[in-house]
């Protein structure tokens, strides 16, 4: 087929929202899936997506999937087994799009990953990013910041009234509508020359946890009170760091930049996902 763009974790939240996007511009999607029977993969057949069955462990299925592609989309993820096996991953990723001979492979990083944050889930990325810099194969890196959706694990207690994040009430927490990267992917797929080589940490919106808050309480009508909490006391060693970071130096996307190049995006505002997520 031609121009097909395989999407990597095609069922789950950062690969569905780049599926979505490629499906709705009429692209031919070959999504990798593990379960082809799963609920999320035949949404995504009925959608009209190829289906390939393959492992981020196994870079011979990797190959296979990626065979005849125009594009791929990637991610890697640390919180199954670790920062260590985050970096196999990406290096099977790279392995098999170099024997596949993939024209453009998109990888979806984090935003500021190249900064040294010590942040143990950024630094296993910038592993990923400078083998895929090394390997030879046309590339783009995304960088994307903290998600809206990361909210919804906490729902129900914003939906009791409290909003719990861990970064000072004042300072701006630039984030990123899940639906904005899968646009963005997009728009790299559409035009390959133009981000060739390029490193672009991408972010929707700025709000203040304090704005944030507002937002929420407009929305659900009852007041939603901030509880920000000390990064310090969080057990997870690596969220630690990340929250810790958030709250010093933080993500540093071009906002402006990002909204005048690329406006075909559409840059989903808080406000905008808060009316439309709850």
């Amino acid at each position: 087929m031609a121009d097909t763009y395989v999407v990597i974790g095609a069922t789950g939240a950062q690969g569905g929202a780049v599926a979505a996007a490629l499906l709705s511009r009429g692209l031919p999607v070959r999504a990798v899936v593990r379960r082809p029977d799963s609920a999320g993969a035949v949404r995504l057949a009925d959608r009209g997506a190829e289906l390939a069955v393959a492992d981020l462990d196994d870079p011979q299925s990797l190959a296979v999937a990626f065979t005849g592609a125009a594009g791929v989309f990637a991610l890697t993820t640390p919180f199954e087994r670790g920062p260590e096996e985050e970096v196999t991953q990406g290096r099977s990723i790279i392995e098999a799009a170099s024997s596949a001979g993939v024209g453009h492979l998109v990888f979806s990083s984090v935003a500021s990953a190249d900064q040294h944050t010590g942040v143990p889930h950024f630094e296993s990325k910038v592993v990923v990013e400078a083998a895929l810099a090394a390997s030879g194969i046309p590339y783009t890196i995304v960088g994307p910041t903290y998600f809206y959706d990361n909210l919804l694990g906490g729902l129900e207690q914003i939906r009791e009234g409290v909003l719990d994040l861990p970064v000072p009430a004042d300072v701006p927490l630039q984030q990123l509508s899940r639906r904005d990267l899968g646009e963005f992917v997009a728009t790299v797929f559409a035009d390959p020359q133009r981000f060739l080589g390029a490193r672009v940490d991408i972010a929707s919106d700025n709000p203040t946890p304090t704005q944030m808050a507002a937002s929420l309480t407009r929305r659900l009508g009852r007041e939603v009170r901030l509880h920000t909490g000390d990064p310090a006391q969080i057990e997870s060693d690596d969220m630690r760091a990340m929250f810790t970071f958030l709250s010093s130096t933080g993500y540093s996307a071009d906002l402006a930049g990002l909204r005048k190049q690329y406006p075909e995006v559409g840059w989903q505002s808080f406000d905008d996902w808060v009316d439309q997520a709850l």
